[in-house]
């Protein structure tokens, strides 16, 4: 069975996003239906999977990382914070695999990538 998980490496300070919240959606069309929610541990990860077994399902997914507040905490003066929140949509196409969808976070930009 597959599941699902995520990491936050913060890329402007060289180490995990710990203490991130974020929102695990699921997409049909313009619906968007919230499964779960969880914080990054001290490593920047979550400590279980956001899905597996039966709940984890081919389809289209959102992951809402709010990285505002993690930026603030950071020293990134208020008025200067520019990532409220990081939204990464993207497709599971085989429910029997591992899919890890990790965040690069920096205070201006982000990347991402299905990992392993």
């Amino acid at each position: 069975m597959g599941y699902l998980t995520t990491h936050v490496l913060d890329t402007a300070r060289g180490r995990p996003g710990h203490g991130i919240r974020l929102e695990l959606y699921r997409l049909d069309g313009e619906s968007r239906t919230r499964l779960t929610e969880a914080v990054t541990n001290a490593d920047g990860r979550c400590d279980a999977p956001l899905l597996e077994g039966d709940a984890f399902t081919e389809g289209e997914y959102e992951l809402l990382f709010h990285a505002g507040d993690y930026l603030g905490a950071q020293g990134e003066p208020a008025s200067g914070v520019f990532l409220e929140r990081v939204p990464l949509r993207f497709r599971v196409a085989s429910a029997d695999e591992h899919y890890h969808v990790p965040l690069l976070l920096s205070p201006y930009g982000y990347t991402t990538y299905r990992g392993s």
